[in-house]
Order: C-alpha cells, then sequence, then structure tokens
C-alpha cells in the first residue's frame, strides 16, 4: 500500500468533512423539526404550513444532480461548501425571525417563512453536494464507505447536540429566545465549517487530479447513470424509504406535544432521544460488519431489511400509543424507531457508498445528485402528505389520536414495502468490475 498524497485524505481529513456535516445536522434539525413543532402548538397553526414550508426546501434540492455534475467537471468544491453554509446559517435565522412575526402579522410572517425556507434548501442543496463530492473526490476509493459512515454519523450527533442544548434554552419558551437560540447555533455551524473545509482540497489534490477525465454535457451524463440498473434501483428504495422516514420525522414533535402535554424543551429533548437511537443502531451495524470481514452484499441487504421492517413496527407501536396517551413508555417507543431508523440508514450508506464508484467513470456526483434528488422529492412528499393527512383525518373524525394513528400505520405501511425493495437490490458484475469493485467485502462499504 502506498502513503501519502496518492492515498487522498486521511482520517484527520475526513473527520474535518464529518464537522460540515454535523454543522449542517445541527442547523437543519432546528428548521425542520423545532419549528415545525412551534408553528403547530405555539402559534396553533394548521399542521399543514410547517409541511409546506418543509416541503418547499426540498423541492429546490432536484438541483443535486446538476451541482454534482458541476463538480464532476472539476470546478473547485470548498467554496460551494463555505458558500451554502453561510446562505444556510443566514435563512434559518431569517426562519425564526418569521415565526416571531407571525404572532402579530401571520400574513408578512407566513411570506418571510417561505422566503427563508426555500433558500434553506438551497444552501442545504448547494453545501451537502459539494460535500459529498468533495468527499468522493478526494478520499481514496477504499476509504469512502468508511469516511461516509463517519459524516453521517457525526451528522446524528450534530442532531442529538443541536436538540439537548436547544432544549434547555429554549424553555421557557419564547420566540425571541427562539431566535437567540437558532442565531447562536448557526454561527457556531458557519465558523466550524470554515475552519474545517481550509485546505482540504489541497491536502487531496493528487486524488482528484488523477481520477478526473473529460466528462460529457450534463443531459448525457445523466441518461448514462439512470442507464445503469442499480442506479435507477437504489434510487426507488431511497424514495420509498425516505418518504415513511420523513412523514415521521415531522409530526413526531406535535403528536408528543398534543397527546402528552410535552413542552418545546420536552419534544426537543424526545428528538433528541429518537436521534440517540438512531446513532446506536448506525455503531451497532457498522461494528458488526466491520467484525465480519467475510460479510457480503446479502449482508448488507439483510440489515436494509430488518432496519426498515423494524422502523415499520415501531411506528405501528406509536399508533397505539397515542390511544393509550400520558403513561405510555413514549421515549421507550421513539428509541425502538430511532434504533430501526438507524439500522436501516447504515445500510443504504453502505449500499450508495459502494455503488457510487459503479458504471462509468467521473460520474460520482452525478450519481450521488440522484440519489440525493430522490431523497429530497421523497421528503417534499412525505412531510407534507403526513401533515395535511393529519389535518385532514382531525377535521373528519374529531380525534387527535386517531389522526395520528392513521398517518403512523400509513408511514408502517411504506417501510414495509421499502424493506421488500430493499432485499432485491443488485449490482451487476459487469458494473462492479467496471468500477473496480469486485469482491469487496460489504463490511468495507459499512464501516
Amino acid at each position: 500500500m502506498t502513503t501519502g498524497r496518492s492515498e487522498g485524505l486521511g482520517w484527520i481529513g475526513i473527520a474535518r468533512l464529518g464537522l460540515v456535516q454535523a454543522s449542517l445536522g445541527a442547523i437543519v434539525v432546528l428548521a425542520t423539526s423545532t419549528m415545525n413543532r412551534v408553528m403547530v402548538v405555539e402559534l396553533a397553526m394548521p399542521a399543514m404550513l410547517p409541511g409546506f414550508l418543509v416541503a418547499l426546501h426540498y423541492m429546490v434540492q432536484v438541483l443535486r444532480p446538476r451541482l454534482g455534475y458541476s463538480s464532476d467537471v472539476g470546478g473547485r468544491r470548498t467554496p460551494w461548501v463555505i458558500g451554502g453554509m453561510g446562505l444556510l446559517a443566514l435563512a434559518t435565522v431569517g426562519a425564526a425571525i418569521a415565526i416571531d412575526l407571525m404572532a402579530d402579522a401571520p400574513v408578512l410572517g407566513i411570506a418571510l417563512a417561505v422566503v427563508a425556507f426555500l433558500l434553506i434548501g438551497i444552501g442545504v442543496g448547494t453545501s451537502g453536494t459539494a460535500l459529498l463530492v468533495l468527499m468522493a473526490s478526494h478520499v481514496a476509493e477504499g476509504r469512502r464507505a468508511a469516511a461516509a459512515t463517519v459524516t453521517w454519523l457525526m451528522m446524528i450527533v450534530g442532531f442529538i447536540a443541536t436538540s439537548i442544548v436547544a432544549g434547555a434554552f429554549l424553555d421557557p419558551f419564547t420566540t425571541l429566545r427562539l431566535i437567540e437560540v437558532v442565531a447562536g447555533v448557526a454561527a457556531a455551524a458557519f465558523v466550524t465549517t470554515v475552519i474545517a473545509v481550509l485546505g482540504i482540497e489541497r491536502a487531496g489534490l493528487a486524488t482528484s487530479a488523477g481520477q478526473r477525465e473529460q466528462v460529457p454535457p450534463f443531459r448525457e451524463a445523466l441518461q448514462q447513470v439512470w442507464r445503469e440498473s442499480h442506479s435507477r434501483r437504489l434510487a426507488l428504495f431511497i424514495f420509498i424509504s425516505m418518504v415513511a422516514y420523513s412523514a415521521q420525522d415531522l409530526i413526531l414533535e406535535p403528536f408528543a406535544g398534543l397527546i402528552y402535554g410535552m413542552t418545546p424543551g420536552e419534544t426537543t429533548r424526545l428528538s433528541g432521544v429518537q436521534n440517540t437511537g438512531i446513532l446506536v443502531g448506525m455503531l451497532s451495524v457498522a461494528i458488526i460488519c466491520t467484525r465480519a470481514a467475510r460479510t457480503r452484499a446479502g449482508a448488507i441487504r439483510a440489515w436494509a431489511v430488518g432496519g426498515c421492517a423494524g422502523s415499520g413496527l415501531a411506528l405501528l407501536i406509536l399508533a397505539v400509543a397515542g390511544f393509550v396517551g400520558p403513561g405510555w413508555p413514549i421515549a421507550a417507543s421513539v428509541f425502538m424507531l430511532g434504533l430501526s431508523n438507524g439500522v436501516f440508514a447504515v445500510a443504504a450508506i453502505g449500499s450508495m457508498m459502494g455503488m457510487v464508484g459503479a458504471g462509468r467513470r467521473a460520474r460520482e456526483g452525478v450519481r450521488m445528485g440522484l440519489w440525493g434528488a430522490a431523497q429530497a422529492i421523497a421528503f417534499a412528499i412525505g412531510g407534507l402528505a403526513a401533515t395535511l393527512l393529519v389535518d385532514v383525518i382531525r377535521f373528519l373524525t374529531g380525534s387527535v389520536p386517531v389522526a395520528y394513528g392513521l398517518v403512523f400505520a400509513i408511514e408502517a405501511a411504506l417501510f414495509f414495502v421499502a424493506s421488500r425493495l430493499a432485499a432485491g437490490i443488485r449490482v451487476r458484475e459487469g458494473e462492479l468490475e467496471a468500477a473496480g469493485l469486485e469482491g469487496i467485502p460489504v463490511a468495507q462499504m459499512a464501516r
């Protein structure tokens, strides 16, 4: 094995990229979780409003394949990461200000929130896609799966840390306090990102230059990737599973607030319990796969199947919990949901990083962008559909437990469908050979 720059970024460089992912997670969790609950519970807005706003921020992320293509052509990625993070930070503070305005000037507040969430989506799409392509271009092929898992886990750590810290500072709740907390988290995330990526491209320059080749026009490159069977199938799996995941993510905190009477700080901490479960699930699978050196693709599919099935079961349990009300061990149920989510997520990561280089070279950005777009569309549909269904069912039945219970049950069914899809994901041997991945154990793809 050679050493030095030919290997691309080392583990310190990978950890630095993980700090960027953690910063993304720290900001996004406030916009999609805490602000969602505040609009529904404290401001008594229809659940469809935050659902629509979060859907907007996902809709604009359909640009991810084009952003990934630009990185494939050979442009610098660091400015995209920093610029996207800066836009995300400012837009999230704007969203908090919009919530403050909603109390006295609903129309003006909602209008500002629409603009803010659109900019949040552009910021996430710009910074997130550039980060993934930076990883694919500057991390040696044998380390990409491990690097992706490390950065994903650090994003979950960002979720947890923000949930705990924000939960502690949000009570007693005021909208001014919300703005202060969001501004503090956003500033810390931006500064961390700038420090983390400084000089990172120079560190991996040899790897990037060695792998660069001529790339056709965007439309042709996207068509080439779409013709790859594993790229299409994985995109479908990501879409179905993420519809279910995003749906439960947006209604969980309002559910806990309405059914169990939890304060904003308490429901934010409950979100931290869920993310802790996700972290435990991901680490458990990664450790098991790392120790099983002979693990092959069938095992990673089994984890994906089991994780999706477990998520469906946990959602059915939450559907029942709504009818029981106070006294139900809600924290334990939410932890189980997070644990199952973590298992399926790390399996999906293993599949993505194992397949990102399969097929034509210099298409990693387009490929990852395609899967990112599938996730973004799924999140837009899932969040909006779930919140709309809660409003409609609650209006028709007049029952909060029935509304949330039925929606949780629908999400469970989607996870069961995703479980069946995961069982059928395959990469053709020819595609693996073209990327030089034949025979690589799944343990390396899931580390």
